[in-house]
């Protein structure tokens, strides 16, 4: 397949490149990149002028769901939202039914991932750190990381235990792997459903107390000190204390890295006063202060990526009482246009910046290669329309599940397609 990429800007953080280039690719690898290149009739044409062209997006916390949960999502309908969404790749969690904490798993949603959207979507997963996620034995790490695993974690889960969160760090740094941290002490936020403050006190609803997370950082850090080899990353960061614990780690040279959610730096605590249970998430949507705290640590680097925490449930999972409802909301669609509206728009990053956050840096964590706009590279790009103003509308999601908070929001900045491995994805062609 011969593809000529006309007139896109492109945007590479890892080279620096911001200039308007076109791109020949000859069987999914990059041949050439030019100003005017001289092409045959064996070229198909598509024209980016105008628009930006980025290094493929990495979503590295995403929820599947399958096996066990296919009523939710599935490998392929996740992937298909996430090609509408601009990503060519994704990190699945392992809480599913069995958890991927057994390489027969890991290895079944490797090659899944392979097998759907034309393998324009790869899907690398992340490894249960303990059997079950029960934190209470150690999974198979080893051949975890031998079945493709690039991470660890009980997400959903917190592993609460200090001694088995020292060994999973310990046996984590053999291998080069981060363990992903859901940062919540538990024995404070059970029956909890919305951030602890003045909007939990004025509906009635159960708090979730922002030291909590606080707490379980903190405790976490101190293990880093201890084992210094180890790479630990913050899942969904929310609370402005736990984010100057992790700014701290990082002046002291530790290797401890976060993300946050376009929800947790667009959203408060005070939409849940509506009792719409597409607010409720965990961690929960936090107070002003903390929302401010996230995108200045976005701003300054002590949170490294974006990352959509991608939640799928269905329609009467979510149509019950607010207390009941599962955490949770989908985001692959609505990534870009959030990070583009209120981060890039509003002057808060550079664009590079964003792209960082949505591409290398993910890719940087989880160890994998980063992507190059260089002759005899893999093409591996994202295309973005960063003109396009759209209403947010569930009903056209590629995603089998529709609870979105962001339903009728207008937004600035839209995937428009994807190319990796050789395949090319255009949306509405």
């Amino acid at each position: 397949m011969k593809i000529h990429i006309k007139g896109g800007r492109i945007v590479d953080p890892v080279s620096g490149m911001d200039e308007e280039r076109d791109i020949l690719v000859v069987n999914g690898i990059i041949e050439r990149i030019s100003s005017r290149p001289s092409v045959d009739g064996s070229y198909q044409t598509v024209d980016m002028k105008g628009n930006i062209i980025v290094p493929g997006l990495l979503d590295m916390h995403v929820h599947l769901r399958e096996p066990g949960y296919e009523h939710k999502e599935t490998i392929e309908t996740g992937c298909e939202s996430a090609r509408e969404g601009g990503f060519t790749a994704v990190c699945c969690m392992p809480n599913t039914n069995p958890a991927i904490d057994d390489e027969s798993v890991a290895r079944y949603v490797r090659q899944k991932g392979q097998q759907v959207c034309d393998g324009i979507v790869e899907v690398y997963p992340i490894a249960a750190a303990t059997k079950g996620r029960l934190g209470e034995e150690l999974s198979p790490m080893a051949e975890l990381a031998g079945a493709g695993a690039v991470g660890y974690s009980d997400d959903g889960s917190p592993i609460a235990s200090a001694e088995i969160m020292r060994r999973v760090l310990e046996y984590s740094s053999m291998f080069g792997i981060p363990v992903i941290q859901h940062a919540e002490e538990p024995t404070m936020t059970m029956g909890g459903c919305i951030n602890e403050g003045f909007v939990s006190t004025k509906s009635g609803l159960p708090g979730i107390p922002p030291v909590a997370e606080e707490l379980m950082v903190a405790r976490d850090l101190i293990l880093l000190r201890y084992i210094p080899a180890a790479k630990y990353h913050v899942a969904h960061i929310s609370t402005a204390s736990a984010i100057e614990l992790v700014r701290r780690a990082k002046a002291d040279g530790l290797q401890a890295t976060a993300e946050a959610t376009p929800h947790h730096f667009t959203l408060t605590d005070d939409v849940t006063a509506s009792f719409d249970t597409n607010t409720k998430m965990n961690p929960p949507l936090r107070t002003a202060d903390d929302v401010e705290a996230v995108r200045q640590a976005l701003k300054d680097g002590t949170i490294d990526a974006i990352a959509t925490d991608h939640a799928p449930h269905t329609i009467d999972e979510k149509e019950v009482e607010y207390i009941e409802a599962p955490f949770g909301i989908v985001g692959l669609e609505t990534a870009i246009g959030l990070t583009m509206t209120e981060l890039v728009e509003t002057g808060l990053l550079a664009l590079d910046e964003a792209i960082a956050k949505l591409s290398t840096n993910p890719r940087r964590i989880v160890g994998l290669p980063a992507i190059k706009f260089t002759q005899g590279e893999p093409a591996n790009m994202t295309f973005i329309d960063p003109r396009a103003k759209w209403t947010v509308d569930v009903q056209r999601f590629k995603s089998k599940s529709k609870n979105s908070p962001f339903h009728g929001r207008v937004l600035t900045g839209k995937a428009i397609g994807v190319l990796n491995n050789g395949k090319m994805y255009i949306a509405g062609v």
